[in-house]
């Protein structure tokens, strides 16, 4: 019987270690497995977060085109002579141009957030210290002063712009 016994254990022995390798193999190929698709959605997110932040970046660059000075006074036309009034239009433009792209930050780095902010809040208090000129008597001057203020310096556009262009270099 004692023989019997240690005989049927030499048989499963065997099939016991094999199955215990099996296992093992198993789950180290499942482990495996499941680490590269979870690379690969990994790549795919990345794909498709780069794509989302350039999008930003995109869309950044083209408010900062639309609110640069000389190019908000070409696009909006004043309704008449009152100065205010155009003031009024201009900045209410910036604000809602601003608000449309608000989205965008969750995207963009904080930095460029704050130079694009920085940028439209400039852009903004060019405008009031224009129309704050005593000397300044209609729309028409006001739109004059706000082109010849950016013509003498740079617009801050232009800064926040230059500044976007090199966190886009630095995603490539």
């Amino acid at each position: 019987m004692k023989e019997e016994l240690i005989q049927a254990l030499l048989y499963t022995l065997p099939s016991l270690a094999s199955g215990f390798v099996a296992v093992y193999f198993f789950k180290e190929y499942t482990k495996s497995d499941a680490g590269l698709q979870k690379f690969k959605l990994l790549k795919e997110d990345k794909k498709l977060t780069s794509t989302l932040r350039l999008q930003a970046y995109e869309r950044m660059t083209l408010f900062l085109e639309r609110i640069t000075p000389a190019n908000v006074v070409f696009r909006v036309k004043a309704q008449n002579e009152d100065k205010k009034a155009y003031e009024m239009s201009l900045l209410h433009t910036i604000e809602t141009e601003f608000e449309h792209n608000l989205a965008q930050q969750i995207y963009i780095t904080d930095e460029c957030w704050n130079v694009i902010s920085s940028a439209k809040n400039t852009t903004i208090q060019i405008i009031r210290d224009c129309a704050n000129d005593d000397t300044i008597l209609n729309a028409d001057e006001l739109r004059q002063a706000i082109i010849q203020k950016v013509i003498s310096k740079q617009a801050p556009s232009d800064t926040a712009l230059a500044f976007i262009k090199s966190e886009v270099r630095d995603l490539f």
